[in-house]
């Protein structure tokens, strides 16, 4: 298939203005395609030729103007129309469609549950196509009607409100101006919720089989919507732009969520079955508001092209981040923030894949490699820079920017340039400047504190800074102290004084007495790795717990997980630290941030396989401590993390099968299912289970989740039969869908099996390069994501996979993700050498 490149977009661009898709959408034609008639309407400025997408099962018939066209032209998914004239179109198209079982274009989905059948839409960035004949690019946006004929027992949602008509026969209402991208079909028996809030209609929608579950959450679910709803309100001046907000929560969705204006769409894992923290609590609301900020940054007012794609999201994450602490219950998102996605972003951004948050248009030439950019440095990175945008403009100064942006270019698209012009018209700062220091470079800057003595025991403090960029950061200075009621001074911290710095420094900051430790960039607002001087590290090793803020442990906690990946700090030392000071910390973001990295990066990648069961030992034990710590049940959120980490580095099978026969952790919780297939992946990675017990639990939940939980327990069997049935299923029958092949291929990799699953470590990148040209990018990502060998950390393994991107021309969303595979392998070497 053809890729949009940037040029033929802005060809096309300047030759079309394109008004209106009429879509008529059979649903009902069989399991394998459905029927898709489409009328485009679209003006001709001056006499050319151009083309129009599509990628059908069948091209049926085409006609423009009433005039037949030769279906047999169409190429590469690209319908050459000739010979335009100037003037009006009228463009008729009648296509069969394949149906997706990789989460693009129209997926469509079994659930085994009750065998009930559920569509939806994915479009973005290049898959309209798929569902429907379109001039598929951003800035050709048009109104679009739609109708769809179902069975008569579905619900059709659509981004305007849908009406049955009678006999499966739905018409959804025009929308405004949109982008291709951003239509939205979802259809099935849906299970709904719906409510009515300031005269909009609100619904939740999900498969019947998670009817209770949805319904459990429904409270919370609308509550978080209508705060952010209304707290956008007070923020934007213009009005939300759609006419009703709905929230869909489908199975195998690729991403964690989709903002099509009117329909959102969530991976259904956001409806929960088992037991959950207050912290993936948080990060489902956090995950509502930024894709209700998308409304207005993405959907009223677009990209132009994919080289802005920060404009979408990082505006929609700092947005999603700040609006979740200011207008829910989940004050304290930043944190999370801080502990996840910022590590995230950092990570993304010192590997040789890295890129400027905006990059220049020529990085970005057609939508293949634009699709890479969806990572950690367009959502985490870039919002991390418009944070230390607000902190250095003020708020009021930026929202009167963004509001201005609005207005200029509402239903319309817009560029970096149009967006740093509405800023700058509500500043006196250089905000072309700081654009071009913050967004078009790449890299993370150090900073680094050094204190230097002075007169009757004051000091100064330099730091130095390795890096191009401007910062406006916090200095925390902190002293020992006594806590209430204790007797160990060394333990409790105290803040003394907190300094405003700009980077770099004009001159020596006075800062009075030796602080027992010196913290840059408290308080998490700027964006750079920050280190500690000698005191301070002494200071945060023996009180890091003492530290009265969760966001200021945070930024410690992060300048420790950086110093481990940059071979400053033993990976060792990191697991002491959190044995020293994880059984005292109270924010269940952190716990989990902190215990997600020692346990799969440091015990998985970092320490030597001779090191590893130390470090397992150390992980265990530091989770029994906090399953003790919860007995009086007063924390359950932080003793279902500890339960779900020591299940997940049990080195030893006797304490979780226990568990797993009583059905119960002793004195709680209860096993829900989660935490059952939890217990019997790791019994099967530790060859303590067999594929009785696992066809047993999978009638006990014959869910999707329990066939994911089932997949993944099968693949992890250290059983050469078992292993090549997964290798077979990931790389040679194609029929796995999206979510089926990621469950195999997490169970697949063991550390506990290296010796099993050696031969599997050369063939991998042969097999994946192979299966990514068939299968496609959502497919292809799965591959490089969770199929890669990482646990097989040896110089065999980097040259086999640097031979591959050499030799092997994978398609561009696996040479991607090999290229940041085999970096984070060559760090872990570095790490393991150091």
């Amino acid at each position: 298939m053809s890729v949009l490149t940037r040029d033929d977009a802005q060809t096309r661009a300047k030759l079309l203005d394109v008004h209106r898709y009429t879509i008529a959408l059979d649903l009902t034609t069989g399991d394998d395609t459905f029927d898709s008639r489409t009328v485009i309407r679209f003006t001709v400025r001056t006499d050319g030729d151009t083309f129009v997408e599509l990628k059908p099962a069948q091209l049926r018939s085409v006609a423009l103007d009433g005039q037949p066209l030769d279906p047999e032209t169409l190429d590469g998914g690209r319908l050459p129309l000739k010979n335009l004239t100037a003037g009006e179109h009228e463009l008729h198209i009648d296509a069969s469609m394949r149906y997706s079982r990789t989460g693009e274009g129209m997926h469509r989905f079994t659930d085994p549950a009750d065998g009930e059948t559920y569509l939806y839409t994915n479009l973005c960035m290049d898959d309209a196509p798929r569902v429907f004949a379109a001039f598929d690019q951003p800035d050709l946006k048009a109104v679009f009607e739609l109708t769809v004929k179902a069975p008569e027992n579905w619900t059709v949602l659509a981004n305007g409100i849908a009406e049955p008509l009678g006999d499966g026969h739905w018409q959804a209402a025009p929308t405004p101006r949109i982008s291709t991208y951003l239509v939205a079909v979802a259809a099935g028996p849906y299970h709904s919720v719906t409510t009515e809030h300031r005269g909009l209609p609100f619904g939740l929608h999900c498969r019947r089989s998670l009817a209770p579950y949805l319904d459990a959450d429904a409270d919370e679910l609308f509550e978080v919507t209508k705060q952010c709803y209304d707290r956008y309100h007070e923020k934007f001046e213009e009005p939300y732009p759609f006419d009703s907000y709905d929230q869909a929560f489908v199975p195998e969705f690729n991403a964690g969520a989709m903002e099509n204006p009117g329909l959102v769409t969530f991976r259904d894992e956001f409806v929960y079955r088992s037991a959950v923290t207050d912290t993936e609590r948080q990060t489902r609301a956090m995950v509502i508001a930024h894709e209700m900020a998308h409304m207005w940054f993405g959907d009223l007012v677009t990209l132009r092209w994919w080289d802005d794609i920060w404009l979408n999201e990082s505006f929609a994450e700092y947005m999603g981040y700040q609006t979740c602490a200011e207008a829910t219950r989940f004050a304290d998102t930043w944190t999370d923030f801080g502990v996840a996605r910022k590590a995230w972003g950092y990570e993304a951004d010192q590997r040789p894949s890295t890129h400027p948050v905006a990059p220049d248009p020529e990085l970005v030439p057609d939508t293949a490699s634009a699709m890479l950019n969806f990572d950690g440095i367009s959502y985490a990175k870039g919002a991390s820079a418009l944070r230390q945008l607000v902190a250095w403009l003020g708020e009021k100064d930026f929202l009167a920017g963004i509001n201005t942006h609005f207005a200029r270019h509402k239903f319309a698209n817009a560029t970096l340039a149009d967006f740093i012009d509405s800023l700058a018209s509500s500043t006196e700062r250089d905000v072309h400047a700081w654009a071009e220091t913050w967004l078009r470079t790449t890299g993370v800057d150090t900073l680094r504190p050094r204190v230097t003595p002075g007169d009757e025991g004051t000091c100064t403090l330099q730091v130095e800074h390795t890096g191009s960029r401007p910062h406006r950061i916090a200095v925390g200075l902190y002293d020992r102290t006594l806590a209430e009621g204790a007797t160990d001074v060394g333990r409790h911290l105290v803040l003394r004084e907190r300094l405003d710095l700009d980077i770099p420094q004009t001159a020596p900051q006075p800062i009075g007495k030796r602080p027992a430790l010196l913290l840059l960039n408290d308080g998490d607002l700027s964006y750079a790795k920050v280190r500690f001087d000698a005191d301070s590290f002494d200071t945060v090793r023996a009180a890091l717990s003492g530290l009265p803020d969760p966001l200021t442990r945070a930024v410690v906690w992060n300048a420790l997980r950086d110093a481990v990946r940059d071979g400053e700090l033993a990976p060792t030392a990191y697991l002491e630290a959190a044995r020293t000071h994880l059984p005292h910390e109270t924010d269940l973001a952190l716990v989990q941030g902190v215990l997600a990295f020692a346990s799969v990066q440091v015990a998985g990648r970092y320490v030597t396989p001779e090191e590893r069961p130390a470090a397992l030992a150390t992980l265990t034990s530091l989770c029994r401590d906090l399953i003790r710590r919860t007995e009086d049940g007063d924390n359950p959120g932080l003793r279902l993390i500890a339960v779900r980490h020591f299940i997940d580095v049990a080195a030893h099978p006797d304490t979780i099968a226990a568990w797993l026969a009583d059905g119960t952790v002793p004195g709680g919780p209860e096993l829900d299912p989660e935490l059952r297939w939890r217990v019997l992946a790791r019994l099967a990675a530790l060859d303590a289970t067999d594929e009785t017990a696992i066809a047993a639990e999978l009638d006990r939940d014959p869910s999707a989740t329990g066939q994911e939980g089932a997949t993944r327990c099968r693949a992890a069997l250290p059983d050469a039969a078992a292993k090549r049935t997964a290798w077979e299923a990931m790389f040679a029958r194609d029929d796995l869908s999206n979510y089926l092949f990621t469950a195999t291929a997490q169970g697949f990799w063991q550390p506990e099996q290296a010796e099993l699953l050696q031969e599997y470590v050369p063939r991998y990148f042969e097999d994946a390069v192979a299966l990514a040209a068939r299968r496609g990018p959502a497919i292809a990502d799965a591959a490089g994501r969770y199929a890669f060998p990482a646990h097989a950390v040896d110089a065999d393994t980097l040259s086999h996979g640097e031979r591959c991107l050499r030799n092997a021309d994978p398609i561009p969303a696996l040479r991607r993700k090999l290229a940041d595979q085999l970096d984070d392998l060559a760090r872990a070497l570095r790490v393991r050498e150091a």
